[in-house]
């Protein structure tokens, strides 16, 4: 389950950072990712819910970026630090279905194999600060 969990939010992860980079449509590249993916259809249902959510909520989640980590602006942060940030702080905060160190090492993992060297390092200290809005 874990890993299909983990498949899932690598798939979101993949779609947000092309629909931030390119402006193509999000359902028709989440739907073709998840095409090529093999998922369950619950873990597919997952990375939907996790793609939508964060694009709904893209405004909110953006604000607590520039809220945790000031010394960035957000126009400037790589588009995968960025985007894996946003996913985790949707899961943390406002999806509430994960334990949120389920969530914030999910991210850092991602960041470990798609961002820069210091990538996991910031991601969690960002999403560490972040988990102090939550009792969990």
């Amino acid at each position: 389950m874990t890993g299909q969990r983990r498949k899932a939010r690598k798939i979101a992860f993949q779609v947000l950072c092309e629909i931030s980079t390119t402006g193509h449509n999000p359902d028709k590249t989440l739907e073709q990712l998840l095409g090529e993916s093999q998922l369950s259809e619950v873990n597919a249902g997952f990375t939907r819910e996790l793609v939508g959510g964060v694009i709904k909520n893209k405004q909110e989640i953006d604000e607590y970026i520039r809220r945790f980590a000031p010394a960035w602006p957000i126009e400037q942060l790589p588009v995968v630090d960025k985007n894996i940030l946003r996913l985790a702080i949707y899961e943390v905060l406002l999806d509430n279905r994960v334990p949120t160190k389920v969530a914030i090492n999910e991210a850092v993992e991602l960041a470990k194999i798609f961002g820069s060297e210091n990538s996991a390092k910031f991601i969690n200290g960002v999403l560490g600060a972040v988990s102090t809005l939550v009792n969990n």
